[in-house]
C-alpha cells in the first residue's frame, strides 16, 4: 500500500484480530465516553474504520484536532463488542498505539456536513467542491463513471477502433454554437477555437487512411446551462468508421451500449439489439417528439378531422392530436396540475374530456361535444374509464404539445409506463433541411455535412425540404444520448448541398478547407455518431442534474466558483495577445 498504510479502511475483518496496523484517513467524527475514552470513525477513499483510543493522551491528541485533519493511526486490531453490521469493517475496531497528524483542518466550522453535503446550496457545494467529493455518495459516482469509461473504451477496443486524440486548439468553425475563442499571442488579431467536437478531424482520419476511430473526446461550447447539458465543455464517446454505413454504426453501438447500461445503470434491463428504428416523421405523429420516450405506451392520434366541426373555437381550422388513457382514475385537482404543466412547458393548452362509467362523455370540454358524442366514441374507440388530453395548433406545435401531453401523463399515470428498464431507439430519415425559426429561411436541419438520400440528383431536382438525410439520433428513456450520420464524403455534393443554403464553392472552401480539400484526394465513404458520456452517465445514476456526475462541473451561470473562473487577467497578459476590453454600455433597466 501507499503511504506506508498497511491496510485501507475498509480492508480489515475479523480475521485480522491482533494485528500491528497502520491506517491513514480523514479524522470524521469522534463520540467521546470519557476523558480517556471515546470512538472516533476514520475515513479514506475506501470505507471507514472505528479507532477506539483508550488513554488520556490520545484521546487529548484527537480532541485537538478539527474533524477532516488528516492523521495516521498505528495500533492493534481488536474485535468489537458491539459490532456494525452496516459497514464492512463493522466486526473489528483499532486500538491506536500513535496518532501522526498529516495534514491538519485548520477550520472548526465546516461550510457543511460532509456526509450531507447534498443537502447544502448547489454554490456552497461547488465552491468547496473538493470538500463535497469527501461525501461518499457524491463520490461513489464519480468513481462509476470512471468506471464506465474504462469499460466504453475496452468494448470499442475489442471492435477494432483505435483510439486518437485531436486538437484542442483548431480553427473556428459553424457548427450550430459559440466557439470560445483563444486569442494568438504570434499572430495579432487571429484566433484559435476551442472544438465544439472533432467532427472534421475523425472525417480527415478517415480520408487518411484510419478504418476505425473512437476516442473520450472534450466538447467546448459557449451554451447557457440546463439539466441534462454542463456549460462550457462536455465529453463524448466519438467513433467513427470508414467504408460503412448507417447499418454499420447501429451494429457497434448496440453491441457496446446495452451491457454497460445493464451493468451499471439504476435498472438492469436494456434493450436487446436491433433497437427499433422510427422515421422522424413517424415519430412527430405517433409520439410527438423525435426523442420518444418508449417505456411509455401512450400513442397521439390525429383527430383533426372528426373534431374540426365540433363547435371548439380552438380547434377549428387546426391540427387535433388525442391521447387516450384507459383506466384512468386522476382526480380534477391531478388533471389541472398535469394541464399547467404541459402548459408551462410548450406555451399552449392542453384540452380533455372522459368517458364516465354511463359512457356519457364528461369534464374538460365536454359540452362542445355533446351533439357528435356516438361519432366520438365510436370512431376513437373509447368505453367507459377512458380519458382523452387534446392539443390544437399549426402542425408542429400540436404535434409537440402532444408529445408533452404523452410524457406527463404518461409518467403520472403508472399503468402507462414501464419505468424499470432503458428503452433505446433510432431515429432515422430526418429532414436535411428545415425553415429557421428565426431567420424564415432554409437552413440545414441537423449536421451539415451528413449525406443527403438521393445524392446529387436530389439535391438538384427535387424541393429541399422533401429531402431526407442519412442522420440518425440515439434515444433512451425519452432523452437524446446523441446524434450522427452517413458523411457527404464528395465535394460535388457538399458544394450542391450548401449552395442550397445560400453558401456558394468558395464559402465552403473558406469556411471548410481541409475537408474540401482532403475529399478532393478520394475519399470513402465513412459514417460515425458520438453518445454524450455525461448524459449517459446521468441516465445510468438516475440523477436529475448532470453537475451531479461530473467531478468539477461549472453552475448554471457558467462559472467556476471553486477557482474564480471566468476571472479577469493583467493588462500585461492582454497586450501579449493584442486584446483590449471595452466594456458594453449599461443597459438602461440597470442604471
Amino acid at each position: 500500500m501507499t503511504q506506508s498504510r498497511t491496510h485501507n479502511c475498509n480492508e480489515l475483518r475479523l480475521s485480522d484480530a491482533g494485528k500491528k496496523v497502520t491506517l491513514v484517513g480523514w479524522f470524521e467524527n469522534i463520540r467521546r465516553v470519557s476523558k480517556n475514552l471515546g470512538f472516533v470513525v476514520l475515513r479514506d477513499f475506501y470505507g471507514t474504520t472505528q479507532i477506539v483510543p483508550e488513554t488520556e493522551e490520545m484521546m487529548e491528541i484527537f480532541l485537538g484536532l478539527n474533524t477532516e485533519s488528516t492523521i495516521c493511526v498505528e495500533g492493534e486490531v481488536r474485535e468489537r463488542s458491539n459490532k456494525n453490521n452496516k459497514i464492512d469493517t463493522g466486526d473489528i475496531e483499532v486500538v491506536p498505539e500513535k496518532i501522526t497528524v498529516l495534514g491538519k483542518c485548520r477550520y472548526a466550522e465546516l461550510p457543511f456536513e460532509i456526509n450531507r453535503s447534498k443537502e447544502a446550496d448547489e454554490n456552497t457545494r461547488l465552491k468547496y467542491r473538493y470538500l463535497d467529493l469527501r461525501n461518499p455518495e457524491v463520490r461513489k459516482k464519480i468513481v462509476m463513471r470512471s468506471k464506465i469509461v474504462a469499460d466504453l473504451r475496452q468494448a470499442m477496443t475489442v471492435h477494432d477502433f483505435l483510439e486518437i486524440t485531436t486538437p484542442i486548439l483548431t480553427a473556428s468553425s459553424p457548427e450550430g454554437a459559440r466557439d470560445y475563442l483563444v486569442p494568438s499571442r504570434n499572430y495579432p488579431g487571429k484566433f484559435y477555437a476551442l472544438p465544439q467536437a472533432p467532427q472534421q478531424f475523425k472525417q480527415l482520419l478517415m480520408t487518411s487512411g484510419f478504418d476505425r476511430y473512437f476516442q473520450i473526446a472534450p466538447c467546448f461550447r459557449d451554451e447557457d446551462a440546463r439539466a441534462d447539458r454542463s456549460p462550457g465543455e462536455f465529453y463524448q464517446l466519438d467513433m467513427e468508421m470508414a467504408f460503412a454505413s448507417q447499418e454499420d454504426v447501429f451494429a457497434v453501438i448496440e453491441d457496446v451500449l446495452p451491457p454497460v447500461f445493464e451493468k451499471y445503470g439504476t435498472y438492469s434491463i436494456a434493450s436487446k439489439a436491433p433497437f427499433v428504428r422510427i422515421p422522424f416523421n413517424e415519430a412527430m405523429e405517433k409520439y410527438g417528439s423525435d426523442k420518444p420516450d418508449l417505456r411509455i405506451k401512450l400513442i397521439v392520434e390525429d383527430e383533426s378531422e372528426l373534431l374540426a366541426d365540433c363547435g371548439f373555437e380552438p380547434f377549428a381550422g387546426n391540427v387535433v392530436k388525442a391521447v387516450k388513457i384507459d383506466n384512468f382514475t386522476c382526480t380534477r385537482k391531478e388533471i389541472d396540475a398535469m394541464c399547467d404543466e404541459v402548459f408551462v412547458t410548450t406555451a399552449n393548452k392542453a384540452y380533455w374530456f372522459k368517458v364516465d362509467e354511463n359512457g356519457e362523455i364528461v369534464g374538460g370540454i365536454a359540452k362542445f361535444l355533446q351533439e357528435k358524442k356516438s361519432e366520438i366514441i365510436e370512431k376513437m374507440n373509447l368505453k367507459a374509464g377512458d380519458f382523452v388530453a387534446l392539443s390544437a395548433g399549426r402542425k408542429l406545435a400540436a404535434q409537440k404539445t402532444a408529445g408533452v401531453i404523452r410524457k406527463v401523463f404518461g409518467n403520472k399515470v403508472d399503468h402507462c409506463i414501464d419505468r424499470e428498464k432503458y428503452e433505446f431507439c433510432w431515429i432515422v430519415d430526418f429532414p436535411m433541411y428545415e425553415i429557421g425559426e428565426e431567420s424564415g429561411e432554409i437552413e440545414f436541419c441537423h449536421n451539415p455535412f451528413s449525406m443527403p438520400q438521393g445524392g446529387l440528383d436530389a439535391l438538384k431536382n427535387e424541393d429541399p425540404l422533401t429531402i431526407n438525410a442519412y442522420q440518425y439520433d440515439l434515444v433512451c428513456n425519452g432523452i437524446e444520448l446523441s446524434s450522427g450520420a452517413v458523411r457527404n464524403h464528395d465535394p460535388e455534393i457538399m458544394v450542391e448541398a450548401f449552395k442550397i443554403v445560400g453558401l456558394g464553392e468558395e464559402d465552403v472552401k473558406a469556411k471548410f478547407p481541409a475537408m474540401y480539400n482532403a475529399f478532393c484526394y478520394g475519399a470513402p465513404p465513412h459514417a460515425g455518431i458520438a453518445p454524450g458520456v455525461d448524459r449517459m452517465i446521468m441516465l445510468l445514476t438516475g440523477d436529475e442534474t448532470i453537475r451531479e456526475i461530473i467531478p468539477f462541473p461549472m453552475n448554471k451561470g457558467a462559472q467556476d466558483l471553486m477557482m474564480g473562473s471566468p476571472s479577469e487577467v493583467s493588462e500585461k497578459q492582454l497586450e501579449d495577445v493584442h486584446i483590449k476590453i471595452v466594456m458594453p454600455e449599461p443597459r438602461k433597466e440597470d442604471q
